[in-house]
């Protein structure tokens, strides 16, 4: 459902200055991701990090005409552009998304909580999508900006939404519930994950209910939410609109009442009680955190009406998804388990869980940075860890970050040989002298400690080649080919970043400033590389492959499509990852076998 720029005007209460009126299909708040520069309106978002509006001349220069602004900005640079003045970039955001919601009187699930919420919103997508259109979150977009974001793709063909909802203080939750609307609502569990803008457990979960004050349905699991009801465990406390609650639980009573588990080599049997009928579930998984987020994807189900044998059929197709705990073969006969997706003390233990399954008796290794934000004193955190450390007998500690490192004397009494590294880059430049060789490792840390680094190390051997580019000649060189070019004609270079160890940072940034129009680069990691140095121009990636996928679309990189293989896998994966739009290069043979 395409809107006039004129409309949302109206509907954001802008101040208009419109030199022609312009039909809206995508809203930017990245400059990097201009797909469809005409149709494309850029909300100038202020941050603590970055302004938006610094960003326009460069959207501008690469094809966008219209723009939401702050009502101080001065436009006159830009004659030939639309702006809509407005007191808050992010609310007319919001408002917007809002209004689009409006418009479409289907069922929407709206999922919150402490951790879970992707797991259970991709696997709604498995379960469901051959029986809805379903219109759901990118990846983990739960934020402020990520929901408005999210609710915007909502078109006339969806028959159904699942949208996912994070908040980290008092007063975010009622602006996500009026963009997303759920009818049905799903809290995965409450931990203390976030929990620095609360007072309390019982505060945070109230704060996150905010989320379904007007939804017809609510599924929860009952033992997940029992730190923040009353002792008599009243769940109307926290929900008291709520029309329908359905529940799961393994100690208390609920609508599904699991009785008995048993795990086998790839599955877990669940055995219970639904609705005073006995029911026996088999989820393809054994860990903890997957059957329990599995078992209130079937609640959901249940609570929709679908019967449980259409239900099980649909979980034996269940996969995990990656952006979770990955299992990965490493360097010298190592296993890298790479959790740093979150990290609280309550997906810590379930981690360490895992770990101990997957490892057996050799040797295990854990890499964790500071916890942030737990509520609690680090005092009491990092003894609580030293706890878990040693009930699973984890071999090797090494620990990233000044908090943990300043607790360092709690791990001193365990039969765990720990070490204590300051930074992520502190404990980099002692890597080569540290041993990994026939053992698990698993990775656990807060995503500003970039743990993806030390990741990278452990999964691939490195080979070095010495190589001096003369810049100025290559300058030189380029120069004189756009002398021969048409100024319409644009321009790619290729950056043989590690083929050649020919600086490719130093290279691609001397070709930016010189207004180069593309780079391309052989592997996706080369083109991650230069995204890591600061390089904004677009990137084509020649071989790209499934392997590849997560870092193209996280980074911005662009493939080339050279075969119907790689084009079905990729489609396949954007959608999944609910992701629609993204620029693809087509690689056509002209009979000289050479791109």
């Amino acid at each position: 459902m395409d809107c006039s720029l004129q409309h949302i005007a109206r509907i954001i209460h802008a101040e208009p200055v419109i030199v022609h009126d312009a039909v809206i299909v995508q809203l930017l708040t990245d400059s990097r991701k201009i797909v469809f520069p005409e149709q494309s309106l850029f909300f100038a978002i202020s941050g603590p990090r970055r302004n938006g509006h610094q960003f326009i001349h460069e959207v501008y220069e690469r094809g966008v005409r219209n723009f939401v602004v702050g009502k101080d900005f001065d436009q006159s640079p830009f004659s030939d552009a639309n702006f809509l003045k407005v007191d808050h970039v992010l609310k007319a955001l919001q408002a917007l998304a809002a209004w689009r919601r409006r418009q479409f009187d289907i069922p929407v699930i709206g999922i919150t909580g402490s951790n879970g919420k992707t797991i259970v919103k991709e696997w709604l997508y498995q379960l469901l999508h051959d029986a809805h259109s379903i219109v759901r979150s990118p990846r983990s977009y739960n934020s402020q900006l990520g929901v408005p974001l999210s609710v915007w793709q909502m078109d006339a063909t969806d028959t159904l939404g699942i949208f996912e909802a994070g908040i980290s203080t008092v007063g975010e939750m009622e602006t996500l519930a009026e963009i997303i609307q759920p009818t049905i609502g799903v809290f995965t569990n409450l931990a203390d994950a976030h929990s620095e803008g609360f007072a309390d457990m019982r505060e945070k979960a109230l704060e996150k209910a905010k989320l379904f004050s007007k939804a017809h349905a609510l599924i929860y699991c009952v033992e997940a939410l029992k730190p923040a009801l009353d002792p008599a465990g009243d769940d109307k406390i926290l929900f008291p609109e709520a029309a329908d609650l359905f529940t799961w639980s393994r100690q208390f009573p609920a609508t599904l009442q699991v009785k008995e588990e048993s795990r086998a080599a790839a599955a877990t049997v669940v055995q219970g009680v639904c609705q005073d009928q006995a029911i026996s579930i088999t989820i393809p998984f054994t860990d903890r955190i997957s059957v329990d987020n599995a078992l209130t994807c079937v609640c959901v189900l249940l609570q929709m009406g679908y019967a449980l044998p259409w239900i099980q059929e649909r979980l034996t197709r269940l996969q995990s998804v990656d952006m979770r705990m990955q299992l990965i073969k490493g360097i010298n006969n190592t296993y890298i388990l790479n959790d740093s997706y979150s990290n609280d003390t309550a997906s810590l233990e379930l981690a360490l869980d895992y770990l101990q399954q997957q490892a057996g008796n050799q040797k295990t290794t854990l890499i964790l940075s500071d916890i942030l934000q737990s509520g609690h004193t680090q005092e009491q955190l990092y003894r609580q860890v030293a706890e878990q450390l040693r009930a699973r007998s984890v071999q090797r500690l090494i620990g990233i970050g000044p908090a943990i490192s300043a607790h360092a004397g709690l791990f001193g009494a365990l039969p765990v040989a720990s070490s204590f590294y300051p930074s992520t880059d502190a404990f980099l430049q002692q890597f080569s002298g540290l041993l990994f060789r026939d053992e698990y490792v698993l990775l656990k840390g807060a995503r500003i400690f970039e743990f993806e680094r030390i990741s990278a190390l452990l999964e691939q051997q490195v080979h070095q080649t010495v190589m001096q580019i003369n810049l100025s000649a290559m300058i030189h060189n380029l120069k004189a080919y756009q002398q021969q070019l048409e100024p319409s004609t644009k321009l790619m270079a290729m950056v043989k970043a590690f083929s050649y160890g020919s600086g490719s940072a130093e290279v691609a940034r001397a070709l930016q400033f010189h207004k180069l129009d593309y780079l391309a680069v052989a592997y996706a990691d080369e083109g991650v590389e230069l995204r890591k140095a600061g390089i904004s121009l677009p990137i084509m990636v020649m071989n790209a492959d499934a392997a590849g996928f997560e870092a193209l679309v996280s980074y911005d990189l662009e493939p080339e499509i050279y075969s119907f293989t790689i084009f079905e896998a990729f489609h396949r994966y954007l959608r999944h990852q609910g992701i629609s739009g993204f620029p693809v290069h087509i690689n056509f043979n002209a009979r000289l076998n050479r791109l």
